[in-house]
């Protein structure tokens, strides 16, 4: 455990490789405000498009592949769950920090679709609020986990102009003990579905967000992964498990992290026999899209179709100790020499990003190339 306070810096403004500068001392410009910053997603059916439009902007990428993903949000009336679940977290939150006595109001902004950050940052602004405290809806570290949110909040910053609010994020949580404590629960839940005598030979599969292994290479993402699932899998005593991707996208010839879940199921099934396998979605916080229908849907058939008992662990969602944990996070910013506490062998992440933190280097594609999408991120 360490209780370090170093000296924070901001995310504006930056360009996308441009080293952060330094904020005041929070004794000069106190923390005034949240910022709860998510990815976001669509309400309606006449939302789907536009939406992926904001999320494929700028990428080369075939309309009929933007129809295919336009199918998955169709398929459950055009609407994701990830906002509600949002606005649950935030209620959630808002009720510990009142418990707490901590009275600073939480904002929300998203990525891709409305409360958009820009939108919430001029509201921000509005309001006279100078200095706040964003916590992320995504635990691991990587480019689109959390530089790219940065560099999102710094555009919004941008565009607002001079008179915005200075913005600091929270630490990753992926080590925090309640965060384990959280993820137990949620395992713990799927094994109690399984017969005793089932239990042990059942492999218990952490799902998170492939993502290219370039941006991998040049992050904590898979090392963090590994280290929660270790915690969570000794905290309720099982022993047989290991880490698999889902919602890969890109062209063929480029690299992702591997294997993913409904391949391993079925390499599992040839290797092994299983007859029973649980999936839990630990890179993902909430229930949204890409856990619904990669593997609600599609890992369920594949199981199904192999004759495998299929069981898929909750997400932490607005558990009570994940929650307790947003609120530590934010609070161990706000008042100096508060413990910032960590499990397991790395302790906990730093507060201060460095200049180079979680870089996406893209190598240029052959000309006439295009990139298949999914919509996700790490969120």
């Amino acid at each position: 455990m360490s209780t370090g306070q170093p000296q924070p810096t901001s995310v504006a403004p930056m360009t996308p490789s441009a080293p952060l500068g330094p904020l005041p001392p929070l004794d000069v410009v106190p923390i005034d405000a949240i910022l709860m910053v998510s990815f976001g997603g669509p309400e309606g059916p006449e939302d789907v498009m536009p939406f992926l439009e904001n999320v494929l902007r700028g990428k080369n990428v075939p309309r009929e592949r933007m129809l295919e993903v336009a199918e998955h949000y169709n398929h459950f009336g055009g609407i994701s769950p990830i906002n509600e679940q949002c606005r649950a977290l935030i209620g959630a939150v808002r009720a510990e920090l009142d418990r707490r006595g901590i009275r600073l109001p939480i904002y929300w902004g998203n990525r891709n679709w409305h409360p958009m950050l820009t939108d919430t940052l001029t509201q921000m602004t509005n309001d006279g609020r100078k200095r706040a405290i964003a916590f992320f809806t995504s635990m691991f570290s990587c480019y689109s986990g959390c530089r790219q949110y940065r560099e999102n909040i710094a555009a919004a910053i941008n565009l607002v102009g001079q008179e915005a609010p200075l913005v600091e994020k929270a630490r990753m949580g992926f080590n925090h003990p309640k965060f384990i404590e959280a993820q137990s629960d949620c395992l713990k839940a799927a094994l109690d579905k399984i017969a005793p005598e089932h239990r042990a030979a059942t492999p218990v599969l952490f799902s998170a967000h492939s993502i290219p292994k370039s941006m991998a290479d040049h992050s904590r993402y898979e090392l963090q992964l590994r280290e929660a699932a270790r915690l969570v899998c000794e905290s309720v005593g099982h022993s047989n498990w290991e880490i698999v991707y889902q919602s890969r996208s890109g062209p063929p010839q480029q690299p992702w992290l591997e294997p993913d879940v409904c391949d391993r199921i079925e390499a599992l099934h040839n290797e092994s026999q299983i007859t029973h396998v649980i999936v839990q979605p630990i890179g993902f916080v909430s229930d949204h899209m890409e856990v619904l229908y990669d593997l609600d849907e599609e890992a369920a058939a594949k199981s199904k179709e192999l004759g495998i008992a299929f069981f898929r662990a909750p997400s932490v969602g607005i558990h009570p100790a994940f929650v307790s944990m947003a609120v530590d996070l934010i609070e161990e910013r706000l008042v100096a020499g508060t413990p910032r506490i960590a499990v397991g062998n790395y302790g906990p992440s730093h507060d201060i990003c460095p200049a180079d933190c979680c870089m996406y280097p893209q190598p240029a594609r052959p000309t006439g190339s295009t990139r298949p999408t999914n919509p996700g991120r790490p969120t």
